[in-house]
Order: structure tokens, then sequence, then C-alpha cells
């Protein structure tokens, strides 16, 4: 079942979604707190050059206080806008304010991921009415106060974003990889039930007409090693992240001497053609493997036929894995069983390619390409 579980990758997926987490939260509150750390000291040393506008900052600190516990973040934008436009107008006379416009202005554009403006307009506001309050003399204070916290809100928000999307994107990355962890095991369910199963109804039939003491102990070594198999599978399924058990991979080999004879308990030619090397890695065997054994469960439930052909044969760049048989050929509905899905499923992630035909001369063909990794 090697290539089945994906939960190491998983596994490492989710302690990046935390680690992003835990990152994006910890640059928030470094930047918090420096621009509050910055505004506190502009706050007090203000208040102590102009001590007769002592009420009117205590105010002010007194707004922003307010602000941080507003649940919305476009509220808490908005009031931080407007307050930075009212600090900038006082900016010309207590030139220590400048950076608590900064500060405001800062806090503003980063606060609202979808409406940033807000935090420029109030600041941009403010220090026009700077110009206009202060006239004949103006500073130019409160528009480099604004630009500097503005693009340093932008720079925030930005960083907060992009770690925002990566978080998502693992998220749903890991979401994939458990969906396509859960179709890899119903695949391999399948498989397991479908072959082993089968073959304990071929034997089951023949040893009517043969031996039953030999039937017998075919059907108990095939439902033996398909407890085995299910029971790894069931604790995989339980507990996701543990890895599952691995059996012994199939050999290429396997295919002749395990998967057609159960056809050929039920008296029908099985001729086998095997590439011994065909380039494939580990996952390309399991899953010409399991395609072939898929086939295989369906020519003896359905098939009919007296001879099955098979082949695993190297062409190019490619290997070719064909099953045919002489039954009663393809099913006349479109629709695809749960075997021939779980086929599509793994041709797809080889990058290959693949149909079910009607053979000449009657009987069905399964003929896969896959490419040579």
């Amino acid at each position: 079942m090697s290539g089945v579980t994906q939960t190491g990758r998983m596994g490492r997926l989710r302690n990046r979604v935390g680690t992003g987490r835990a990152y994006a939260s910890l640059v928030r509150r470094v930047a918090y707190g420096t621009a509050g750390g910055v505004a506190l000291v502009s706050l007090v040393v203000s208040v102590g050059l102009e001590s007769h506008r002592t009420t009117l900052w205590a105010g002010v600190v007194g707004i922003v206080g307010v602000v941080v516990s507003l649940p919305s973040r476009q509220l808490r934008s908005l009031v931080l806008a407007v307050v930075a436009g009212f600090v900038a107008l006082f900016v010309p006379d207590a030139i220590f304010l400048w950076p608590v416009v900064s500060v405001l202005v800062f806090a503003s554009v980063a606060e609202d991921l979808a409406l940033p403006w807000r935090g420029w307009l109030g600041g941009l506001a403010g220090a026009l009415g700077s110009v206009y309050v202060a006239q004949p003399d103006p500073s130019v204070a409160p528009f480099l106060a604004v630009l500097l916290g503005g693009s340093l809100g932008n720079l925030l928000r930005s960083r907060l974003r992009a770690s925002e999307l990566v978080r998502v994107t693992e998220e749903l990355r890991g979401q994939a990889l458990w969906h396509e962890q859960r179709r890899s095991v119903a695949r391999e369910l399948h498989d397991i039930v479908g072959h082993h199963v089968t073959a304990m109804v071929v034997t089951a039939e023949a040893g009517q007409y043969g031996d039953p003491r030999a039937a017998l102990r075919e059907i108990g070594e095939q439902g033996r090693t398909a407890l085995g198999q299910l029971d790894a599978l069931v604790v995989h399924l339980r507990d996701p992240d543990s890895e599952l058990p691995d059996t012994a991979p199939p050999r290429l080999a396997d295919i002749d001497e395990l998967l057609a004879a159960t056809l050929r308990v039920q008296g029908v030619a099985v001729d086998v053609q095997v590439d011994p090397d065909p380039g494939l890695d580990e996952q390309g065997v399991l899953a010409a493997y399991r395609i072939v054994q898929e086939a295989l469960t369906n020519v003896a439930r359905h098939a009919g036929a007296a001879h099955v052909w098979v082949q695993v044969v190297r062409a190019g760049e490619r290997v070719r894995v064909r099953v045919s048989d002489d039954g009663v050929g393809p099913p006349p509905t479109s629709g695809h069983g749960a075997g021939l899905i779980g086929i599509e499923e793994r041709v797809a992630a080889l990058g290959g390619t693949w149909q079910v035909r009607e053979r000449p001369g009657g009987g069905t063909v399964v003929d896969v390409w896959v490419p040579v990794p």
C-alpha cells in the first residue's frame, strides 16, 4: 500500500499553518506595541510642553482606547482616521505630536484590510486643515507624518494579507490532501475487497467440482490476507495522523503468479506478458498492479470470458497496461463503477491516459498508457 498515505505531508502542512498564524500574530503585536509606545512618548512630551492642553490629549488617548475595544475593524479604522485628522490640526503648534499622527494613520490603514484609504483620507484632511489654521507659516510635519504612517500601514497590511493568503492556501492544500488520502484508501479498500472476495467465491465454486479441502485452505488464506489489509486500513481511518502500515509492495511478477490464478481456477486461459523492467517507479508499479487487479476482477465477475490477455510493456517513453478478454463486452451504460473510477484516478495521478472499449471479435479491452518517470 505504499503511496496511499499522505499523513506526513498533512502533518507538515498543519504545522506550517500554525506557524503562519503565530508569525502574523507576532508581527501585529510587535508593530502595534511599537506604535503605541511611540504615540505615548510623543503625547507625554507634548503635554509637558503644552500643559494647558493636557485635558485635550487625555481625551485623545481615551478615544483611542475606546477604538481598541470596537468589534469591527472597519469601525476601528474609521475612528482612528478621524482622530488622526483631528490631531494633525494641532501639529504646527505642537510639533511633538506628529508621531501621534503617524501612529494613528498607520493603525487605521493596517486595521482595515478592505478600505485602507480611510486612514490616508483622515490624515490628509487634518494636514490640510493645519495648513489653513497655521497660515501664513504652515508646517510640512503633518504631511510627512501622514506619508510615513500610511506607508508603514500599507507595508504591515500587505504583510498580514500575504500571511493570511499563505495560511488559507496551506489549509486548502491540507484539505485537498485529506480528500486525496480518503480517495486513496477507498481505492485500496475496493481493490482488496473486490479481488479477495471474488477469489474466495471463485475458489468456493471450483471446490464443488474439485478438491473441497484444497478450496477451503485457499479460501482461508485469501480471507486472512484480506483481513490483515483491512485491519491496517481501519486503524488508519480511525487515526489519520498515524502512518499506514505498509505490506510488502506488489511486484509485476505477482500478476501472473497471484492475480491470474483466480481466473485459472475458473478454467479461464490467461496469457501474461510483463516486461521485467518497464521503467516504472514504486508508485507506478503499484498503480499498474492495481489496474490489472481491478480489470481481472471485473473479468471474473462479469465477463464470462474463456481467454484473457494481460500486457505490461514499455513502448518508448510510455508503459502500456492492457487487459483484454473475449467475453460479453463492455457494459452498455456510460457510467463507471467504483473499480473503473479507481483506475481513472490512478491513471490521472500518473499523468497517463486510458480507455475501455469493445474488443474486435467480442470482449472488452482496458487500455492504459502512462509515462515513464
